[in-house]
C-alpha cells in the first residue's frame, strides 16, 4: 500500500471522527437541555444507566408505562405548551465541518491532477518544455511521483525531438554536397563528351558515397529506434582477431602498426554484424587519425563479469570540451587526416555499446593520442 492510500485512510478516518464527534455533541447538548427542563419542572432525573437495566419480564409493561408517563407528563409545566428547541448550533456546526472537510479533501487531490491535465494538453499541442514538478510543492505521494515521471518523459521526448531535428538538418547538409558534385559531373559530361570517362568515374564515386551515407543513416536510425536485430552467441576473441587482421592490412598503406593484447575473452550475446561494425568504426577512426609510422594499440581483458576494451592511437587527440561531442552524429575532427567520413562511426558505436548494457568514453592519453574505453557488463 502506497502513501496515497494512507493519506486517503487518514482523511476518511478524520472525517468519520468529526462526524462521530458532531453526533455525540448533539445528543449531549440535547440531554443537557432535557435535564435542565426536568429540574425546572421539579421532577426527579432518571438514572443515566436506566436504559441498560433490563427488568423482569412480568414487570416490564408496567415499568414502561410508568416511565412513559414520567417522560411525557399529561400536564405541562408552568408556562404553557413548549416544543423542544431545534439544535441549530450542532446542525450548523456539523454542516460547516462537513463542507470544509469535503472542500479541503477535493482541493488537495484535484489540484495536482488539474496541473497534470494541463501539462498533458500542452505536451499534446507540441510544447515539450512544460514541467509539473514545481507545482507539486512538497508532496511525497504517488501523485508527486507521477509528476516527476511526466517531467522525465517530456525531457526525454524533448531531447529525442531535438536530436531528430538536428539529424534531419545534418543529413540535408551532408546530402547536398554529393548531389551538387553529381550534378556538376553530369553537366561536365554533356559539355565535354571527350572527358566522359572522367565524369563517369566521378559520378560512380559520388554514388558510392551516397550509398555509404544512406547505409550509415539507416543503421543509426535502427539503433535509435531500438531495433538492433536478434542477438546470438558471439566469440569475442575471434571477432577481435579478424578485426585486427583487417586493421593491419588497412594500416600498411600508411605504415601504421596495429598491436593486440588480450586475456581470456568470453562469448557474449549480441548482433555480430552490429558489434563488428561498432568496433571496426572505433579502430578505423584510430587508424585515420594516426600519423605515418604510428602505432594503434588494442587491449582487451575480462574480469569479474566485466569486459574492458581499449583502443589507443598516437594522433593529435581532441579538446577536453569535445570528448563527449565526438560521439554525436556528424561530428568530425578538424585535423588534416579527418576527411573521408561522415562523422557517424562513433555515434553508431555508442548506440551499439549502450544497447549491450555497456558504456563507451574517450579521453586523451598521457603521451598524446585518443583513448577509447569500452566497458561491457556481462549478465
Amino acid at each position: 500500500m502506497g502513501r496515497l492510500f494512507w493519506k486517503f485512510f487518514l482523511f476518511i478516518w478524520l472525517v468519520q471522527l468529526a462526524g462521530i464527534g458532531g453526533v455525540s455533541a448533539f445528543f449531549w447538548i440535547e440531554r443537557q437541555q432535557m435535564e435542565a427542563e426536568w429540574q425546572a419542572a421539579g421532577r426527579p432525573l432518571p438514572p443515566r444507566d436506566s436504559f441498560l437495566s433490563r427488568p423482569p419480564p412480568d414487570l416490564a409493561p408496567a415499568l414502561r408505562r410508568e416511565r412513559r408517563d414520567e417522560a411525557f407528563p399529561r400536564e405541562h409545566p408552568p408556562g404553557g405548551h413548549r416544543r423542544s428547541p431545534v439544535p441549530l448550533v450542532p446542525l450548523i456546526s456539523a454542516l460547516l465541518v462537513s463542507l470544509g472537510s469535503a472542500f479541503v479533501l477535493a482541493w488537495y487531490f484535484s489540484k495536482p491532477i488539474r496541473h497534470l491535465r494541463q501539462a498533458f494538453d500542452a505536451a499534446a499541442d507540441g510544447d515539450l518544455s512544460v514541467r509539473v514538478g514545481d507545482s507539486m510543492g512538497g508532496r511525497r505521494d504517488e501523485l508527486a511521483d507521477l509528476g516527476r515521471d511526466f517531467d522525465r518523459m517530456t525531457e526525454r521526448l524533448d531531447r529525442l525531438v531535438d536530436g531528430q531535428k538536428r539529424l534531419l538538418h545534418d543529413v540535408s547538409h551532408e546530402m547536398r554536397s554529393p548531389l551538387a558534385r553529381l550534378q556538376a559531373a553530369i553537366g561536365l559530361a554533356r559539355q565535354q563528351p571527350d572527358r566522359l570517362d572522367d565524369s563517369l568515374g566521378r559520378i560512380e564515386r559520388e554514388g558510392e558515397r551516397m550509398n555509404l551515407l544512406v547505409g550509415e543513416l539507416l543503421t543509426l536510425a535502427r539503433l535509435e529506434a531500438g531495433v538492433a536485430g536478434e542477438g546470438e552467441s558471439v566469440d569475442l576473441a575471434e571477432l577481435l582477431e579478424n578485426l585486427v587482421d583487417d586493421a593491419r592490412f588497412e594500416g600498411t598503406a600508411r605504415q601504421v602498426a596495429v598491436t593486440f593484447e588480450s586475456g581470456v575473452l568470453p562469448e557474449i550475446r549480441a548482433n555480430p554484424e552490429l558489434l563488428h561494425r561498432a568496433l571496426e568504426n572505433i579502430v578505423r577512426n584510430a587508424l585515420r587519425f594516426s600519423p605515418e609510422h604510428g602505432v594503434v594499440r588494442i587491449e582487451a581483458d575480462c574480469q569479474e563479469h566485466t569486459l574492458h576494451l581499449r583502443v589507443l592511437d598516437q594522433g593529435p587527440g581532441v579538446g577536453e570540451s569535445e570528448l563527449e561531442t565526438i560521439f554525436k552524429p556528424f561530428y568530425r575532427g578538424g585535423g588534416e587526416t579527418s576527411g573521408g567520413g561522415y562523422g557517424l562511426g562513433l555515434a553508431i558505436a555508442k548506440r551499439v555499446i549502450e544497447g549491450l548494457n555497456g558504456r563507451i568514453s574517450a579521453s586523451n592519453g598521457e603521451t598524446g593520442g585518443l583513448v577509447v574505453d569500452i566497458v561491457l557488463f556481462l549478465k
